[in-house]
């Protein structure tokens, strides 16, 4: 099993400690791409995969870089609206 297959295994059992980094691979494994909006600034993020025409609009936690659990389940829910999981 490759370390992207963990990371999306990991991101499916809604861990408590898993992290921005982690989030932001394992959406760039699925085809995501990061969009910079330079307006909006501050801690909104926004990803988008270009082939199914998918966001994914995120808050990137501050202080801490542990993602939190409600976020995690959006996003999955997302992926799996999508057909991604």
């Amino acid at each position: 099993m490759s370390k992207k297959q963990k990371l999306i295994i990991r991101l499916l059992k809604v861990p408590k400690d898993f992290t921005w980094d982690e989030l932001h691979a394992a959406l760039f494994t699925l085809g995501f791409e990061e969009i910079n909006n330079s307006k909006t600034g501050g801690s909104r993020r926004k990803f988008y995969h270009s082939k199914l025409e998918l966001i994914v609009n995120l808050h990137k936690p501050h202080p801490s870089n542990i993602v939190k659990a409600y976020a995690i389940r959006q996003v999955i829910q997302k992926l799996k609206d999508a057909r991604l999981l």
